[in-house]
């Protein structure tokens, strides 16, 4: 590893992948992207990332199953995880935080928020 953290963002739109991509790496991430929950999952397992963007919506497995089979596995429990979802209902976020998720995030976010946020999870403040 070349000392730069790994960030796992997983969303179904390429539109939202491409802007955090380019934010974290403009920021000195390095950054791994899938497009849906199926293979969100089947990345963290294999390349262990240091944290884990997370979209609830999408293809395969939601974000929330995703997140619950991560933090119920031994191996992955540590890795932090950040839902970024655009719903915004009570119920979402009490759903996200039963899934083990570290922090709930509301599309859009403010990139400046966002690295806030990473940092403090990363440790790095």
């Amino acid at each position: 590893m070349n000392g730069k953290a790994r960030i796992l963002v997983v969303d179904d739109e390429r539109l939202i992948t491409t802007m955090l991509k380019d934010v974290l790496e403009a920021n000195g991430y390095e950054v791994l992207v899938a497009s849906d929950g199926q293979e969100g999952l089947n990345q963290a397992r294999a390349e262990r990332p240091d944290l884990i963007i997370l979209d609830v919506m999408m293809p395969k497995l939601d974000g929330f199953k995703v997140a619950r089979l991560l933090k119920f596995d031994r191996n992955f429990q540590h890795i932090p995880i950040i839902m970024l979802t655009a719903k915004a209902g009570e119920h979402d976020a009490q759903t996200s935080k039963m899934s083990g998720a570290d922090l709930y995030l509301l599309k859009p976010v403010e990139p400046k928020q966002l690295l806030e946020k990473i940092t403090s999870l990363l440790g790095k403040t």
